[in-house]
């Protein structure tokens, strides 16, 4: 079993985040996962331009990083978001990965798999960040155990507090993937959107050129 913990923090070894993420790294070790986190600020990840070129043959047209990052996302079993509140959102890099995963949601190439989210803000708004990363992977396919968020700025301490219930996190997400939690109303919005997806595809054939959903059978 190996699962991945994406940061999008740019304050490195000092980032509150970072230590949350590490956190629910740690919980999934303690369980037997195989882990590796990314550092986001570390790597080269450009703007999707919309040109549509994943559509039509499945690989990005841009040359950075990002192959790379999903690659390693593809061969997960569990994906844990890491992300500090910038105005009621992630930062910039996470949401150009988010961007540039848009075959990937289309495709719904992440079913099957498990993930959760972690948030740090200085006063507010992590609830905020927490949906909107769990969206995203719900999006594309993944189903979701949880997320914790920590409003640290005027309680710096208060990082301490969640170290446990994160490590838990990172239990949970271990003991989901292995099939001993289940989730029967993520799993019915799941078949929904895949559904939805199918039909999206069957109407724009000529743009979803790629044979992801013949391969997988979700078209015959």
């Amino acid at each position: 079993m190996r699962i991945i913990g994406i940061n999008a923090s740019p304050k490195g070894n000092a980032s509150n985040t970072l230590k949350l993420v590490n956190s629910v790294i740690k919980g999934a070790e303690s369980e037997g996962a195989e882990t590796e986190i990314i550092d986001l600020y570390k790597l080269n990840i450009e703007y999707c331009t919309g040109c549509g070129a994943c559509y039509a043959t499945g690989e990005c047209s841009l040359f950075d990083d990002f192959m790379e990052i999903f690659g390693k996302i593809m061969n997960a079993d569990g994906v844990v978001l890491g992300a500090p509140n910038y105005i009621n959102s992630v930062p910039a890099p996470m949401k150009a990965l988010f961007d540039r995963l848009s075959d990937a949601i289309h495709c719904q190439m992440l079913t099957g798999k498990f993930g959760c989210s972690v948030c740090t803000a200085g006063g507010s708004g992590d609830d905020e960040v927490l949906k909107y990363m769990n969206g995203v992977l719900i999006n594309l396919g993944v189903t979701v155990v949880g997320s914790i968020g920590v409003v640290i700025g005027r309680a710096p301490s208060a990082l301490e507090n969640y170290i446990g219930p994160a490590q838990d996190l990172g239990k949970k997400l271990v003991k989901s993937i292995r099939g001993e939690i289940k989730y029967t109303d993520q799993d019915e919005i799941l078949r929904q959107r895949t559904e939805y997806f199918c039909q999206l595809a069957k109407f724009n054939k000529e743009r979803f050129a790629h044979d992801w959903y013949v391969q997988k059978g979700l078209i015959k």
